[in-house]
This record gives structure tokens, sequence and C-alpha cells, in this order.
């Protein structure tokens, strides 16, 4: 299977695990799993640092070592995956949240996540 990592997924992977469910937690832990965090979710986390809205100790760079440390790929924003936000409909105003949805659409991923608003869309989501 391959996963694309909500934002706050990947977050609370890193600092804070146990506000994943137990399902969860074991599918991001799965060696047979493929895990996947877009670029759009460290875009969004330095914008959240940035204003002072979030504090994540070491920033995006630790961040980013930390997907590579554990594994996950670093998926950047394509084409396919801009294009695709065009054809969704406005359920959620979010503009990372439709960039993920549209990756994983495009890409054929399964979005974890406990966001009830990516529900609103035709993807997979497991949680």
């Amino acid at each position: 299977m391959k996963f694309l990592l909500d934002t706050h997924t990947v977050l609370w992977f890193f600092d804070a695990p146990e506000k994943l469910p137990e399902t969860t937690f074991r599918s991001i832990r799965a060696p047979t799993h493929k895990k996947y965090v877009s670029m759009a979710s460290v875009w969004e986390l330095a914008i959240k640092i940035g204003i002072g809205k979030f504090v994540f100790d070491g920033g995006t760079e630790r961040f980013i070592n930390n997907i590579r440390e554990n594994g996950f790929g670093l998926l950047s924003i394509k084409v396919k995956h801009v294009t695709q936000v065009e054809t969704l409909p406005l359920l959620h105003r979010d503009p990372f949240d439709r960039l993920l949805v549209a990756t994983a659409k495009a890409e054929s991923m399964t979005i974890l996540t406990a966001d009830e608003n990516i529900r609103l869309y035709d993807v997979n989501c497991l949680w």
C-alpha cells in the first residue's frame, strides 16, 4: 500500500505518537507499506512556524530530516497534482488539504488523516 501522510499525521508520528490510533501507527511502521509526505506539508509547516502559529523544535530542517530518517518518501509537487486540484469540488477551502487530496488521487494513494474535511472528497482515507 502507498500512504500519503496528512501534515498532522506525520507531526504526531514524530512528536506525539500517542495521538495516533494504534492501527494508523502500525500502518505507518509496517515495512511493506510505502509512506510519503508531500512538500505541501513541509510548506504548510514552514508557514505556520514562520508566523508563530506552530512550534516545531528544529524547524523545517528537522522535519525534513525526520522524514528521511524514518524512510518516508518526500513527494515533490507535480504538474499532475496541481491540475487535479482544479477538478475537485469546493468542499473545503484549505489549499494544502486540497493539494493533498489531489496528490493522493493522482498517485493512487490512501491518505492517513483524522481530518473530516478531507473525507468529504472521493479519495481513499484511513483512520
